[in-house]
């Protein structure tokens, strides 16, 4: 079984202002398998600096059912010091997400570029943030 690129996401929510307005993005996602949630992990960290770490398993089962259309996959990549790193770098009163996402849509690709003799010598994923801030750049320049 060929697996897909894997990308680490951790996204950081104000806590009093989550509206849950990704998940179902997310769920569109995994529902038309263009990826799959490997691994997630909640931070919860509250206005002393202080963290608790929720994996998807621990979760209360009113807030586990929001999650199990996700089918999520307990890989256990996550390690603790990834959890560490990202819960240090935390706004307090802020919830954060640490997901691993599988690409499936890349699969196909993928072995059709081995099946060719080709290998991939580069891949740098560019966040959404820093495209936006650079076509407004842009735009303004040109404006």
């Amino acid at each position: 079984m060929s697996y897909g690129p894997i990308d680490f996401i951790a996204l950081e929510f104000k806590t009093d202002q989550l509206t849950g307005e990704s998940l179902p993005a997310l769920l569109e996602l995994v529902e038309k398998n263009i990826v799959r949630v490997i691994d997630l992990v909640i931070i919860l960290k509250d206005q002393a600096g202080e963290y608790q770490v929720l994996e998807i398993e621990e979760l209360a089962p009113n807030t586990l059912a929001i999650f199990d259309p996700l089918n999520v996959e307990i890989s256990g990549i996550i390690q603790v010091e990834d959890i560490e790193l990202i819960a240090e770098h935390m706004e307090a009163n802020t919830t954060a997400a640490l997901l691993l996402i599988e690409n499936l849509w890349a699969i196909n690709f993928a072995e059709a570029v081995t099946r060719s003799s080709g290998k991939m010598v580069m891949f740098d994923r560019i966040p959404f943030e820093v495209v936006n801030e650079m076509l407004e750049t842009f735009a303004k320049a040109e404006a």
